[in-house]
């Protein structure tokens, strides 16, 4: 027993040993410019801004400044040896004239009018005179202010109109309103129909088909088919199954049809009216101009600072000796953050560059011809061809916009699957895509074209395409199918 356990002792003793490895140590310098590389044109703009006001060694400088321009700034603020050559005197002889009737033009201009109006002088500020878009519940509280309610009614509608979702639907129990204001459920019931009647009508409806019968009967439809379509058969109206609602009510198609032009000038969403929305405005890191028979590709520098390093603290550190070590230490950590920001701004700039430039090269017939000659492409292609990482195109192709002959798109655009023809090259999925939009915006819409036909048509354009593809990309294009593009006014 003795032995064995020496055995086991003697096997858990400690060595050392050298091994080489490889690791990648993500420095801030090297994080800050992976940040930087994904940012989009805006957000670099507000990095580059944030920078600005805190590291006090970054200025601003001209369009078109360089170093040189900077050290020739430098040497004009060193006082010259040589005094600058004296310039004559210019002297102005300042004489009223005599035949100015001065106590006409005084009297005049001490007067009242010369002063600002009270309407000038009051006016508003620029601010207070904009127009501000009043959402869904301030319209509504507005109303129920105004409205004659008694206080109880005023207090279950604030509830009511607090609970209502961005397009304008109570989605919040009658009975829960009702547990928590401590009201009787037929004061509640009661409350909802007056809210229902305020402006948009049809708003604090339960769902899309309570708030168009709401509009309907606001019309004066109350018993026509408009409403008999609108309670019994609002799924074969979305399907546009026209002949079964006419054989269900006992009247024509043409009756059918007439109702249903009446029903599409209704709001489903009444609440989406008032919904504040704020329009993006794209503005695109990059342009590729047609010059003739090639391609110039243009970085976007509008609005983006030329950075530079400030010329005072240079002169700081020149001297050394006046500045305390804090003091000293202080300034070289903000200069080297000033100069690796502009070489990850200046790199970032250059990388969005070639990736744009091996695209264009890649994608040539898209730039010629348009959408429907784009190819397939992937991240490795545009990496082996600039001799960068995938990672790399990845992120420098988030976000990034550039404009072309062919409208405005997003680099990641251009990089998509590919789908096999029957012979010669495959073909990019985009390019499909626009086949088949193409095909369907030349159908007959008295016999619209089903996803099977599409297939068909397809491979005869030499497309290997099946039927479910041909479903899945009509539907990524928002476009419905055969059933409901068909328009029944047509034979």
């Amino acid at each position: 027993m003795t032995t064995l356990i020496y055995e086991f002792f003697m096997a858990l003793e400690l060595r050392q040993s050298l091994s080489l490895a490889q690791q990648l140590v993500m420095t801030p310098q090297l994080q800050q410019a992976i940040k930087l590389l994904q940012l989009s044109r805006l957000e670099l703009l507000e990095t580059v801004s944030q920078e600005m006001e805190e590291n006090p060694v970054l200025e601003e400088g001209t369009d078109g400044e360089s170093e040189q321009d900077e050290g020739r700034d430098e040497k004009k603020d060193e006082p010259s040896e040589e005094p600058p050559p004296a310039l004559p005197e210019v002297t102005v002889e300042e004489r009223a004239r005599d035949d100015v009737d001065w106590e006409t033009y005084l009297t005049e201009y001490n007067t009242g009018w010369a002063e600002p109006r009270y309407e000038e002088r009051d006016a508003p500020s620029f601010e207070n005179i904009t127009d501000t878009k009043t959402n869904l519940s301030s319209h509504l509280i507005w109303q129920l202010n105004m409205s004659s309610m008694d206080e109880v009614q005023k207090e279950i509608g604030s509830h009511i109109i607090g609970n209502l979702d961005e397009n304008g639907y109570l989605d919040f129990p009658l009975e829960e309103i009702s547990q928590v204001t401590g009201y009787p459920l037929k004061k509640i019931i009661e409350t909802l129909s007056l809210i229902q009647a305020f402006d948009p009508v049809g708003v604090a409806a339960r769902d899309a088909r309570e708030s168009l019968l709401i509009q309907a009967r606001f019309q004066n439809l109350e018993g026509t088919i408009v409403e008999k379509m609108i309670m019994e058969h609002l799924k074969d109206l979305e399907e546009k199954r026209y002949d079964r609602i006419a054989d269900s009510l006992l009247v024509t198609v043409q009756d059918v049809i007439a109702a249903v032009s009446i029903i599409q000038g209704l709001d489903p969403r009444p609440g989406r009216l008032y919904l504040n929305e704020e329009i993006i405005y794209i503005t695109p890191d990059i342009y590729v101009v047609n010059m003739g028979d090639d391609y110039e590709i243009i970085a976007n520098e509008d609005g983006l600072p030329k950075l530079r390093i400030n010329g005072y603290y240079k002169k700081l550190l020149q001297n050394k000796g006046s500045l305390s070590e804090e003091t000293n230490a202080y300034i070289q950590d903000k200069l080297r953050s000033a100069a690796w920001l502009i070489k990850s701004i200046n790199q970032r700039q250059r990388t969005l560059f070639r990736v744009t430039e091996s695209i264009v090269r890649f994608q040539r017939e898209f730039f010629d011809k348009g959408l429907t000659h784009l190819k397939p492409l992937v991240l490795r292609n545009v990496a082996e061809d600039i001799e960068m990482h995938e990672s790399t195109v990845s992120r420098v192709t988030t976000n990034k916009y550039v404009y072309t002959p062919q409208g405005l798109f997003e680099l990641k655009f251009f990089f998509n699957s590919s789908i096999r023809r029957f012979d010669g090259e495959a073909l990019a999925s985009e390019s499909v895509k626009e086949q088949i939009r193409n095909i369907i915006k030349k159908e007959d819409k008295a016999k619209p074209y089903s996803d099977k036909e599409i297939e068909k048509m397809m491979k005869r354009l030499n497309i290997n395409v099946a039927r479910r593809t041909v479903a899945k990309y009509r539907e990524s294009m928002a476009i419905l199918p055969s059933r409901k593009r068909k328009d029944p006014l047509l034979k």
